[in-house]
This record gives C-alpha cells, sequence and structure tokens, in this order.
C-alpha cells in the first residue's frame, strides 16, 4: 500500500485517487503474486510477473490487470502427462508443493492423466514448513511401487525432499520435473546425481541476452557491491566491504549467467512496460515524446493488451486473452559428465505456437534415465496377460492393476474394438483355424456393412438436398439388411451344423459357402428392388417444415411414399424375426456352438429398440424427429456388432468386462 501511495503520503493529506506507480514488475512465486494482483486489482495497477505460472492467474475477472512473460501450468501440466503416455508409464506417483502453484498444477496434470489412461498409484503434497508431511511422504515413495515419479514442486520444496530421500538413501526413481527446480543451481550437490540423476522435465527456454554478462561482472556489481572499489581510505574500505568477503571471491565468475533463464522473462517485462509507455506518450523512433500528459494505470493495462512488439533477443513481447505469453519449454535432462559434473542437456521442446502434431518433440536415444542408466525404466502396476490368461480387476485398486487368471476351458482371451479393427484382426488371421471356423466370408460381409452403416449417419449431416434425401433410407435399408441377412445365414449355419452332426443327416452339404452367400445376396436383393420402387415412384425430397414452429423454418426430407417407407422398416423387421426365432431353436446348443446364444440375445435387443423408434419417430417431430432416427440407427447398429465381437466363443463373464463390446455396445 506504500508503494501504491507513493513515498511522502503522511497522516492528514488527502489522497487524489491517482497512483504514482503505473506498473509493479513481480512477484516470482505464485501464491504471493496472488495476493499481490489481488491487492492492487481494485486500483487498475498492472502487475507483470516473470515466473508465476499458475493457472488460476489465469482468471481475468478475479485478475483483469495481472499480466506475466512466462505460460501458464496449464500447458506444462498437460505436457507432463503427454511425457509419461509416450514413454509408456502407466503407473506413476504425485507429489507437490501444498500452495496455489502445485495445487492447481497437479489438478490439470491428474485431469490429463486420467484422460491419456494413465493410474496414479498416490498424490501427496507437503509445504516447506512441514517437515512431519514431508517424512510422511517419503515413507509413501518408499513403499509404493511406481518407479516413476511427478514432482509438481517449487525449488524450495524440492530442495527440502531432496534432503530426505537422500538421508532414506532412495535411489532409482524416475522423476519428472518442473521448471521450478529442473534447472535449479542449488540443488547441484556432489551427491545429487545418486537421486536427481536422469531427471526429465520442461525448463524454461534459454535465450541469449547480448551484453548482459558484461553487465552483471561490471555495472550491477560496482553499484551493488561498492566495496569492490579499491579507492579511498582503506579503513573505510575495511568497514564497507566486511559483510561482502564470500561475495569477492566470486566477483569474476560468469558461468552462471547463462543459465540464468528467467532473466529473458524479466527483460521481457520491462520492456513491454517500456512499449506500453510509449505508445502512450506518442513517442517516435527518434525518442522525442509528449509531455504534459497524465497517464492512468489502467491505460497502461489497457495499452498491454494491445502490445506486440520484436525486442533485441528476436522474441515477440505480447499477450493472450488470459495475459500470458505462448508455453515454449525446453526438455532437458540431467546427465553428468566426464568430470563428474552434472549438466542440463536438452532432449526436445514443447511450443504451443506450432501445430498440434508438431508442438512435442523427444530425442529419445539421447536420454540418460534414473541412476545414469542407459534403459528406460518400467513403471506399470501388473504386467501384461499372456496368451490363455485374461484379466482379473483387483477390487479397490485402479483399472491398470489386475491379476492374470487363466481363462476356463473352450475359450480364448483376445480384446476387440471398432469395426474396422475387428475385420483387420480377422483378415491377419484369416488362415487360422478359429477364423475359418467363425464362416470367416460372412464374418467378412458382416464387418463391411456394419461400416457402410455407420457412414449412413453422415447423410444426416448438413442442408438435405435431393442426393441426401434418397440415400439416408434407402442406403442405410439396404446396409442394414445385410448386416442382417449375414446374421442370418450364420445362425442357419450354426443350426445345421448341429443337426448335421446327428446320424444319417447330411443337411450341411445344401448350405455350403456358396449357397450362403446366395441367401445373403437374396436377401439384399429384395430390400434393393423395394427402395428402387420407392424412389422411382414417390422418392423422399427435401422440403421447408413451417407447420410446428412458426418462429422458424425447419429444411427437412419428407418420406415421399409412406408405404415404401414402412415397407423398408416391414422387412428388416421381418429378417431380424425370423433370425431371432432361428436362434432361439437354437440357443440350446452345446457351448462349442455358443454363437446362437449371442444372436438370440442380440436380436431379442436389436428388437426392442425396433419396436420403441416406431412409436418415438411418429411422436416427434421435425428436428427432432431426424434426431430420434439418427440415434436409432446407430443403437440398432450396436447389438449387430456385439453379436460380431462375441461369436469367437470370448469369455466376458470376467472382470475385466470394460474392454469387451458389450460395454460398448450399452454405452
Amino acid at each position: 500500500m506504500a508503494l501504491m501511495n507513493g513515498p511522502e503520503f503522511a497522516v492528514g493529506d488527502i489522497c487524489n485517487g491517482q497512483s504514482p506507480i503505473h506498473a509493479i514488475i513481480g512477484e516470482t512465486e505464485s501464491s504471493a503474486t496472488v495476493i499481490l494482483s489481488r491487492t492492487t486489482g481494485p486500483f487498475k495497477i498492472p502487475v507483470i510477473s516473470p515466473s508465476a505460472t499458475c493457472e488460476c492467474l489465469s482468471d481475468r475477472n478475479n485478475y483483469p490487470s495481472f499480466f506475466r512473460t512466462i505460460a501458464s501450468d496449464y500447458h506444462q501440466s498437460t505436457a507432463l502427462a503427454y511425457i509419461v503416455k509416450h514413454f509408456g508409464w502407466s503407473w506413476v506417483g504425485a507429489v507437490n508443493s501444498d500452495n496455489d502453484y502445485g495445487n492447481n498444477g497437479i489438478a490439470i496434470f491428474l485431469k490429463t492423466a486420467q484422460e491419456e489412461g494413465i493410474c496414479v498409484e498416490y498424490s501427496v503434497k507437503f509445504y516447506r514448513t512441514e517437515p512431519e508431511k514431508l517424512r510422511k511422504v517419503v515413507q509413501i515413495i518408499k513403499k509404493g511401487t511406481a518407479k516413476v515419479i511427478v514432482a509438481f514442486l517449487s525449488q524450495v520444496e524440492m530442495g527440502n525432499l531432496f534432503d530426505q530421500l537422500s538421508i532414506e538413501n532412495i535411489t532409482d526413481f524416475q522423476l519428472i520435473g518442473v521448471e521450478a527446480w529442473i534447472t535449479a543451481k542449488s540443488l547441484m550437490t556432489p551427491n545429487s546425481f545418486q537421486v536427481l540423476g536422469g531427471s526429465l522435465g520442461f525448463a524454461v527456454r534459454k535465450i541469449y541476452i547480448e551484453g548482459f554478462a558484461d553487465y552483471v561482472l561490471k555495472k550491477f556489481w560496482n553499484t551493488a557491491f561498492p566495496c569492490s572499489q579499491t579507492e579511498g581510505n582503506s579503513s573505510q574500505y575495511v568497514l564497507n566491504c566486511s559483510g561482502y568477503q564470500d561475495l569477492i571471491a566470486l566477483k569474476n565468475y560468469n558461468e552462471d549467467v547463462t543459465e540464468q533463464r528467467y532473466s529473458s522473462n524479466v527483460y521481457k517485462a520491462v520492456y513491454a512496460v517500456a512499449y506500453s509507455l510509449h505508445s502512450l506518450l506518442q513517442c517516435t523512433k527518434q525518442g522525442d515524446c509528449e509531455k504534459g500528459l497524465t497517464i492512468q494505470p489502467q491505460q497502461v493495462v489497457e495499452a498491454l493488451k494491445k502490445i506486440n512488439s520484436t525486442i533485441k533477443t528476436g522474441d515477440s513481447v505480447w499477450f493472450d486473452r488470459t495475459g500470458a505469453v505462448v508455453a515454449q519449454y525446453e526438455v532437458v535432462n540431467w546427465q553428468q559428465d566426464s568430470d563428474g559434473s552434472v549438466q542440463f542437456k536438452p532432449v526436445g521442446y514443447y511450443d504451443a505456437s506450432l501445430p498440434p502434431d508438431q508442438r512435442f518433440v523427444l530425442n529419445t536415444e539421447n536420454i540418460i534415465w534414473a541412476g545414469g542408466k542407459l534403459k528406460k525404466p518400467r513403471s506399470v502396476c501388473s504386467v501384461s496377460c499372456r496368451p490363455g490368461t485374461r484379466k482379473a480387476a483387483q477390487k479397490g485398486r485402479p483399472v491398470c492393476c489386475y491379476d492374470c487368471i487363466p481363462c476356463a476351458e473352450g475359450e480364448i482371451s483376445n480384446e476387440t474394438g471398432l469395426t474396422v479393427l475387428v475385420a483387420i484382426l480377422f483378415y491377419s488371421k484369416k488362415d487360422t483355424p478359429i477364423v475359418k471356423a467363425n464362416n470367416s466370408e460372412l464374418s467378412f460381409l458382416l464387418l463391411f456393412s456394419l461400416t457402410l452403416c455407420f457412414l449412413c449417419s453422415l447423410t444426416f449431416i448438413g442442408r438435405p438436398t435431393e442426393w441426401s434425401c434418397m440415400l439416408r433410407h434407402t442406403a442405410f435399408g439396404i446396409t442394414f439388411v445385410l448386416c442382417i441377412s449375414c446374421v442370418l445365414g450364420k445362425t442357419i449355419v450354426v443350426l445345421m451344423a448341429f443337426k448335421a452332426t446327428l446320424p444319417g443327416r447330411n443337411i450341411i452339404k445344401w448350405f455350403g459357402p456358396a449357397q450362403q452367400q446366395l441367401s445373403v445376396l437374396a436377401f439384399t436383393l429384395i430390400q434393393v428392388i423395394i427402395c428402387v420402387l420407392w424412389i422411382t415412384i414417390s422418392p423422399p425430397v427435401s422440403y421447408k417444415n413451417m407447420k410446428y414452429y412458426h418462429e422458424k423454418i425447419i429444411l427437412e426430407c419428407s418420406l415421399g411414399s409412406t408405404i415404401g417407407f414402412s415397407a423398408v422398416l416391414c422387412y428388416i423387421g421381418l429378417l431380424a424375426v425370423l433370425c431371432f426365432l432361428l436362434a432361439f431353436l437354437a440357443r440350446t446348443l452345446p457351448d462349442n456352438f455358443n454363437e446362437a446364444k449371442f444372436i438370440t440375445f442380440s436380436m431379442l435387443i436389436f428388437c426392442a429398440v425396433w419396436i420403441t423408434f416406431i412409436p418415438a419417430y411418429i411422436k416427434f417431430a421435425g428436428e427432432t424427429q431426424m434426431l430420434v432416427e439418427n440415434l436409432s440407427q446407430n443403437i440398432i447398429e450396436s447389438p449387430i456388432e456385439l453379436e460380431q465381437g462375441e461369436s469367437q466363443s470370448i469369455d466376458y463373464d470376467s472382470a475385466d468386462s470394460d474392454t469387451s463390446d458389450e460395454t460398448v455396445a450399452f454405452q
């Protein structure tokens, strides 16, 4: 408050409502910056921080006059999850500082990690003044099974954690760090590589500032420490320099100047204020400015929002809508030179200004891992199950943790996903006995027709046209009949295969592969004829519906011939009922013929959805009717996909049901 009021404000003086301060450059840590920005916010005084990265400061409602020359932690936290996923670590631990910086940053990481399928064994936090809590954190790390730890800590907390890990002799953990500590010189001690060696993390991009090293060693040194002047009274020199003896020995040391990564951010902050003031004062390139102008802090805030200039380092100075700059990080790796010194080696970068597929680059061959090892560590809760076994979830633990138990007799372990992937799997294994026994010709045709059914949804996108209106119903009607025909053919094959095993029966020869394909073609051809007659006599057309809403016009497709539309639906329903009846007759076949059970269940669900769809389609009108139709098409495809996924005698009663098509179908 004294800074904002001015140095000569005394009791009894009247406040004129104008602050002599037009901008404040600082603070360094997020929590202190939050307090500062909340205090100066009501007075519209801009605060420009070179290193406060908390995402909470992006809230323009609470911090309308806050700016920073460093990116928000949103980008760093998200990139941390990407780097963990990139190396295949599905089981990690998380430690963070118990302050605004750590809590907000780790929250974004945990959310992104969950979205990327990464399991977090533990997430613990402590503050620099809580040694007892720190010891508990170290014990949790020690007892944990995760070999990778994401440390979202400030430099002070990281120093405390490092000391405690060294005392407990806890090593060989792969640490993933943040810009606050990953390049901190204070952590580089003779024994630090045993604990922190191989650490990976994001660092503020290093930028060379011309003349900065000379300025530090000469002008700044002589100004900050006047005892370096040897002229004058020697007794006075000894008196002035008595408190600087340790620093005088470092007067000509300049090796750490290049590692002052935040200095470029301070440099940008100063230039941002300077350019804003020059703009308000209407300064020319020759240095002439308007005199006598009164500038308010609010004007500086508005000028900072509009600034877009290039400074001497070649970087642009501008702020996005949250008051931050674009995220640009170096990925650094703690490595040890031949002389034993620790170096921060760049092994990649993250640049949010680039296209999404080019933002994150890593050179993995240049990375040294935890403990100075050349082999990447492995961090998983459970290893992949071997063939012949299946996953069984462990109660009360994340999905990454499971037991591998043997498959039951007559069952195989497999994973199924989207239709195209199943088709690729079938094709790659087309010569194996299980694919041949599963009627591969009809299976390929079924998967192909299912893919076409999914693509039919595209005809509902965009403004209705003559062609899209005709394709909406006819294309789906034909492709879905093709699906049902394939399932019907499979049902007949299963039924006949069992009947053929009875003595004196030779039925299967009358329904071989050729007959199966011809039956599918015949069933589909009937639907084609119905659709051709429909679009020839009275096709669906685009029209403007003004019947249901007076305030708007709905562009939609009329059915044309209601009889034609009903015929398409009835034929699909007829084939589904026929398929259900035949599958129902074969439901009691032995386990080796369990495909009939799955077909029965799939057709039952299909018929239930189909019966529900018709009254819903009639009841809803206009744009809602189109949504109901499109949604129903996708829902009724799911039981068919379910049947195809389960037709391989796969055990879906296991605890690992989240990977089965059954879950996908009902979602």
